[in-house]
């Protein structure tokens, strides 16, 4: 299970780690304010279970997922399977305690949303983690196969962005909503991976390559400057090139395996993530000796930044071994 970032205009959002700094960021506001007021810092059971239309959807979602996995069930009044699922789901929320928020969206009255996901049929499910979305599944699935997917998004929420959920408050009434949630330890790295993040922002992704380098010389296992670091060096290569130039070179020499390496670096932060992986696949297979390595580790490269679990990285890598053997 491999999240893939997401935007409001569609396309793949390669600062999704500034995102979620920035929501946990309001998250942190929002409990000391809870905390200034005499809040518990606690949310109702029924608050676990929320309808979001696409005004609400930046607030509600992507921000919130920098505090709890939102899954979304995407459903329709018309649905005869949703009216199976959305039941469960809804239990499911409660049952998980609040290691996950249940957003619940009418597809009928929030068709972009339903576009902007790719939805091709309801009910389907997906989920989004510090501003990344994942699809979960699609159709009226069983319970135990529901309830193994939102364990490994339970388990990929702490283990990669260190979302513990949010605290639950069993004798609030439904109507006793306080916005804190649990706030994660704070880890030694945040000071440089901060510093990372603010590099990203003023587009000095030089310096963001340097800082998440820092973080991994002390620490190589560190999986958000691993993920930061392929994404900054990506922008940072990307930064200066002429789009149109770059394209139309990689158009006349099919064979040159530079100009389809740059022209796969625009197409990933362009968001075309199966062009650029079947680009350099494609230019695998035309080539041999340094080229062909060239086009290979840059692939590589390429799948860090979209995610070593991605589907899409799976079948590419499928595809990788056919051209390479």
């Amino acid at each position: 299970m491999q999240p893939r970032n997401m935007s409001m205009s569609g396309v793949v959002d390669l600062a999704a780690v500034k995102a979620a700094q920035e929501a946990k960021a309001k998250a942190e506001q929002a409990r000391a304010e809870a905390a200034r007021q005499g809040g518990t810092g606690a949310v109702s059971p029924a608050d676990l279970v929320i309808d979001v239309d696409e005004a609400g959807f930046e607030r509600d979602v992507l921000q919130r997922s920098a505090e709890v996995p939102v899954v979304i069930d995407f459903w329709a009044e018309w649905c005869q399977p949703c009216k199976q699922l959305s039941p469960v789901l809804e239990r499911l929320a409660v049952e998980y305690d609040g290691r996950f928020l249940l957003a619940k969206i009418d597809v009928d009255a929030n068709q972009m949303l339903m576009q902007q996901f790719g939805v091709q049929g309801i009910p389907a499910v997906f989920a989004v983690v510090a501003g990344q979305a994942l699809p979960l599944f699609q159709g009226a699935a069983g319970e135990a196969q529901i309830r193994q997917t939102l364990d490994q998004l339970v388990q990929v929420a702490e283990q990669r962005f260190g979302l513990t959920g949010l605290t639950v408050d069993s004798e609030a009434g439904p109507g006793e909503r306080a916005e804190a949630v649990a706030e994660p330890p704070a880890g030694p790295y945040d000071a440089l991976l901060e510093a990372a993040v603010q590099a990203l922002d003023a587009g000095d992704f030089g310096g963001a390559v340097r800082a998440y380098q820092n973080v991994l010389v002390d620490d190589p296992g560190n999986t958000e400057a691993k993920l930061g670091l392929a994404q900054a060096e990506l922008l940072h290569r990307v930064q200066g090139m002429d789009p149109q130039r770059v394209r139309s070179e990689a158009a006349e020499k099919p064979g040159d395996a530079q100009a389809q390496i740059a022209a796969a670096d625009l197409d990933l932060v362009g968001g075309h993530v199966e062009d650029a992986f079947g680009r350099l696949i494609d230019t695998v297979a035309r080539t041999a000796g340094d080229e062909r390595d060239a086009a290979r580790l840059r692939l590589v490269e390429l799948f860090e930044v979209v995610g070593p679990d991605d589907p899409r990285v799976t079948a590419a890598r499928r595809a990788l071994a056919r051209a390479l053997f």
